[in-house]
């Protein structure tokens, strides 16, 4: 707990127990701060926040009430101060950032995994934050700034000396990391995303770039070459770069990759030595996750060759090109894919090794409308058999997301099923041996978005029912 007065220029003891920025997260104690969104005024829900028990509110507005009112000039740019002196966070952590429209969790976890032994490291990002044995649930790859403060002050306060978290534009966008210094920043790719947010594809770029800056002078980006976006941040020419990618002028070049069922292997090519790796993911687009990984380590002077050794035995990233195994005779892989892009390199990575592609994916409702007709159509003519359902359609009609999905194309391969669960079933029901079985979209997510609810949903959950169920019979 800390005194209103030792956060903010006012003369108010009143003890604050902690902050928040969503009034409907309030508690009894708690310092609301009504930072203005995009889309949404906070300082519209100050009423909300104090019937919830607010101690005080920071705001841009004149507002009477019988609790302390703190009016400040610029209540966004405030926010990060207010936190930080609430939590004690002394900047001690060691940051990595990853960024990029797909591969983000990936990379970060392999990341996480390789330098554990070494490095007293956390991840943080889609799939929550993990260090020690410790796993946080969160609400968003990149926590908003309240919580962010509040997660690094922890991490800080078990003596995590690393932390390895996915940057998403949005953050990026929000400033919620201005006021961080990143040792590393890792760019894996940037193409359409986020539209509903950032309006255009320019915008999404900028706040991508923008995490080049926030690179400490001692740091390093690193860089996927062959991505035309990406090549956008070599304009940084103050900072340390290291490339990657198959192009010959990466400064770790990718080579000889051979992809098979269960593994992948390939080489990096340094100025100095080749690294044979053989990794348990499968996929092009992972070499690449695995080589910015790889530079990490590189960086950070671990033993290559025992890296090497570690990368043949990493787990696999749960929801991401996930493998599961239920004795089955076709492979069934779950992959968090909902970007036209993420989908594309995942279905022709496996393409012709299969008898059958049956792909089951829909498109997240208060999202860019503009990629669903390009993902239908893209899936339709590519995979042998497309289940089109539910994800996280909010406020927007399934049914209605379907159709766009569809547009004017006339193929017959598919069928609509709106409830997820009975979708997976169905195309559990309808593999045969020899059969690859894509579950899209959701990976290990653990709720279903509908209305503004987060319904607890998860498909690994649905998935493993399944066949527990079918043994059972």
């Amino acid at each position: 707990m800390k005194k209103l007065k030792d956060l903010v220029s006012c003369d108010y003891d009143v003890l604050i127990n902690d902050i928040k920025i969503d009034s409907r997260e309030i508690k009894k104690g708690d310092l609301f701060v009504a930072v203005n969104g995009f889309n949404v005024k906070h300082s519209d829900y100050i009423d909300d926040a104090i019937k919830r028990g607010a101690a005080a509110v920071i705001t841009d507005i004149d507002y009477k009430s019988n609790i302390p009112i703190i009016k400040v000039s610029d209540v966004n740019g405030i926010l990060n101060d207010i936190c930080r002196k609430f939590y004690d966070y002394n900047d001690s952590t060691t940051l990595i950032g990853v960024t990029g429209t797909d591969g983000k969790t990936t990379t970060a976890v392999m990341i996480k995994e390789l330098l554990k032994d070494s490095l007293n490291i956390a991840y943080m990002g889609t799939n929550g934050i993990e260090y020690k044995d410790k796993n946080i649930k969160t609400d968003n790859t990149t926590p908003t700034n309240e919580k962010l403060y509040k997660y690094l002050s922890q991490l800080e306060h078990d003596k995590c000396t690393h932390l390895v978290m996915e940057v998403s534009s949005e953050a990026l966008l929000h400033k919620r990391v201005s006021d961080f210094k990143y040792k590393y920043a890792i760019y894996t790719n940037i193409t359409e995303d986020h539209l509903n947010i950032h309006k255009t594809l320019e915008n999404y770029i900028e706040s991508k770039l923008s995490l080049a800056k926030l690179v400490a002078r001692d740091g390093a980006i690193i860089v996927n070459i062959d991505d035309k976006n990406c090549n956008l941040v070599l304009q940084n020419k103050d900072k340390k770069i290291y490339t990657y990618g198959q192009s010959k002028e990466s400064d770790f070049q990718i080579t000889n990759i051979k992809d098979y069922k269960n593994y992948t292997t390939f080489d990096i090519v340094t100025k100095d030595k080749t690294y044979n790796i053989k990794m348990p993911y499968v996929g092009v687009y992972n070499t690449y996750n695995m080589t910015a990984a790889f530079i990490v380590c590189y960086l950070e002077k671990c033993d290559l060759d025992k890296i090497v050794r570690s990368i043949s035995k990493l787990p696999l990233v749960k929801g991401r090109t996930e493998v599961l195994d239920f004795n089955q005779n076709y492979t069934l892989i779950l992959d968090y894919a909902h970007t036209l892009n993420a989908i594309k390199n995942i279905v022709e990575n496996f393409k012709g090794k299969y008898k059958r592609i049956i792909l089951l994916t829909g498109a997240a409702g208060g999202r860019e409308k503009e990629k669903r007709v390009k993902i239908g159509k893209y899936i339709l003519n590519n995979a042998d058999y497309v289940i089109f359902t539910m994800d996280d359609p909010r406020y927007e009609s399934v049914d209605d997301i379907i159709d766009q999905m569809i547009g004017d194309e006339k193929t017959n391969n598919y069928s609509r099923i709106i409830n997820r669960e009975d979708a997976i079933n169905y195309a559990l029901d309808m593999a045969k041996e020899g059969d690859l079985v894509l579950i899209l979209g959701k990976g290990r997510d653990n709720y279903m978005a509908i209305e503004d609810r987060k319904d607890p949903y998860c498909d690994y959950d649905v998935i493993k029912k399944y066949f527990t169920t079918k043994k059972k019979s």
